[in-house]
């Protein structure tokens, strides 16, 4: 198995006025998630989240402990949020095994064990996307299904954006120390997210956009809400959204994403909204 990481630094909003393309790429965009046999991720110093994928084909992989967390076991001082956006999959932590289906999630509490990734068929592997936390204290580990989601549903076709908001990973779910994770699916001719844009300084997040056909992409828009910034994007991959920025999207198809936030506060409703003619 193999596992690549790279660090992301944080940025100042005034600073971010100035990118162009192809640094706002950089510093924002995260393209390669899935390889087979490899765990991919990105240690962002937005809230020390890390975002990543693993991906078995041939082999288990292991959630290894990367270098800048300087601990024995990658969860010594974590919180991980996994949810599975391929073929049926395991994820054993410590002598625990828990089985994931097709957008299934799972959470993980801190606990120095070992954490690993399987595929049930190697034909059709597993694809576990997650994101993780700095955690204080250790909640139980848990399987969330939509079933068990609490969903909001928003928007309407006349605006492009009726979709349902699948809270999964949530306090009124489980509790956690400070990540959320949902998903949230598009109803079929519904293309934006996340309208009225809003920002939320006390948490970061990070998206990921899946079920997007690879002759369409999803058009991500970030920045403050009067110095707005987009990033084309394409098929299962993230991007890092600062605590001072909007983050909403429009795709050329349908799609699906799964969101994550890291921050001081576990408030869902904890949000500053803006008109969309407020925005520049």
């Amino acid at each position: 198995m193999i596992t690549n990481f790279e660090i992301r630094y944080a940025s100042h909003p005034e600073d971010a006025k100035s990118y162009d393309t192809a640094r706002l790429r950089k510093e924002h965009l995260i393209r390669k998630l899935f390889a087979a046999d490899e765990v991919n991720m990105v240690y962002s110093m937005f809230d020390r989240l890390v975002v990543g994928g693993a991906m078995p084909v041939a082999e288990a992989l292991v959630l290894e402990a990367i270098a800048p967390l300087k601990a024995e076991y990658f969860l010594s001082g974590r919180e991980i949020g996994i949810f599975n956006v391929g073929g049926a999959g395991r994820v054993t932590s410590g002598d625990r095994v828990y089985e994931l289906g097709y957008k299934e999630a799972l959470y993980l509490g801190m606990g120095g064990r070992e954490v690993r990734f399987e595929s049930l068929n190697s034909a059709a592997p597993a694809k576990f996307y997650f994101n993780s936390a700095i955690a204080h204290c250790t909640y139980p580990d848990r399987k969330i299904s939509k079933v068990n989601a609490v969903v909001a549903e928003m928007g309407t076709m006349e605006g492009s954006n009726h979709r349902c908001i699948n809270k999964m990973l949530v306090s009124q779910v489980l509790p956690t120390c400070r990540l959320q994770m949902g998903m949230t699916e598009l109803k079929p001719g519904s293309v934006w997210n996340t309208m009225p844009a809003h920002t939320h300084l006390r948490r970061m997040e990070a998206y990921f956009y899946f079920e997007l056909s690879a002759e369409r992409a999803v058009c991500h828009f970030m920045g403050q809400p009067t110095e707005t910034r987009h990033i084309w994007m394409q098929n299962e991959q993230a991007v890092l959204s600062p605590e001072w920025s909007i983050h909403s999207a429009a795709g050329t198809g349908s799609y699906t994403f799964i969101w994550g936030m890291s921050g001081e506060n576990l408030d869902y409703g904890d949000q500053d909204f803006y008109l969309e003619t407020e925005l520049r």
